[in-house]
């Protein structure tokens, strides 16, 4: 029996990314980069809503006291309504790089976003890792990433992971109260045969899960970044990992048909059983 269930979808993403467990919703939340599209997975009855952007999505973060979502896009952060469609401008973090966009974010328990900015092509170390807060100034906290990706939160939130997945290298920093960094050391160096480090989050045990970009799985990394086991999947670019479910014991996968087509899973969202429980996403507090 396999170890992954295939969501089945009318089509296939370009790039999967930017996975978001909304309980509010009783749904999961997704994007298609390269497609333009937000997408969402109702837990309650399987079925999946979509709706088109106008430029690049890389991810959406609900707001806890406001209705709807911040998102990443090609332009920064905007605020986002889906129902009806409503796009708002908030901030661009690079007005003086219009080749970049937003790829990657997590919110944390003070409800601030920690994002990551990169160029569309990832040839260039052109990207950053941005801070929004919940007075919507935005901080840009680390520069000099080809592809920022994954953000992470330690479950006490004392530690925010981050990688370039173009080094195959996923940083750790002390995180601070008041929104402050430590100092960016090395906490995983992908070895050859393992892809690159893409979409992360954490379980309840603090152990790292992280997905495998030409890897084909998503592994699990002790607090000390050991390598615990992998899970692997019929796509060898996997994107994105969340945990979702009343119970957080469900895991859903995103994953990219781009430079892939020929791979009939390429694209798809999967579902697997990770044998542990996650930790709620977090929403922003503006």
């Amino acid at each position: 029996m396999a170890d992954y269930r295939i969501i089945q979808r009318e089509t296939r993403d370009q790039l999967g990314e930017g996975l978001y467990w909304s309980s509010r919703d009783n749904a999961v939340y997704w994007t298609d980069i390269i497609g333009k599209a937000v997408h969402r997975l109702s837990l309650e009855n399987g079925s999946i809503a979509s709706w088109s952007m106008p430029e690049m999505v890389g991810w959406v973060i609900e707001r806890e006291n406001k209705p709807g979502f911040i998102a990443g896009f090609q332009s920064g952060f905007v605020a986002l309504e889906l129902e009806p469609l409503s796009i708002r401008p908030i901030h661009n973090p690079h007005p003086h790089l219009p080749g970049n966009r937003m790829n990657d974010a997590k919110a944390d328990r003070h409800g601030r976003i920690w994002a990551g900015s990169m160029h569309v092509n990832a040839d260039r170390p052109s990207g950053a890792f941005h801070r929004l807060d919940p007075d919507l100034t935005v901080h840009t906290m680390d520069e000099g990433y080809t592809v920022a990706n994954g953000p992470a939160l330690s479950p006490d939130q004392t530690w925010i992971y981050h990688t370039d997945t173009g080094l195959g290298r996923i940083y750790r920093f002390a995180l601070h109260d008041d929104g402050s960094l430590g100092e960016r050391s090395v906490f995983i160096e992908f070895e050859d045969d393992w892809g690159r480090p893409d979409g992360m989050t954490v379980d309840s045990e603090g152990f790292l899960w992280v997905a495998h970009w030409g890897g084909g799985r998503v592994s699990r990394f002790s607090p000390e970044g050991k390598l615990e086991r992998s899970i692997h999947l019929p796509a060898s670019q996997i994107t994105n990992v969340v945990f979702a479910g009343d119970n957080l014991d469900r895991m859903f996968i995103t994953s990219a048909a781009h430079g892939r087509e020929e791979e009939p899973h390429a694209g798809c969202l999967f579902e697997v059983d990770p044998g542990v429980r996650g930790l709620p996403c977090g929403r922003f507090k503006g």
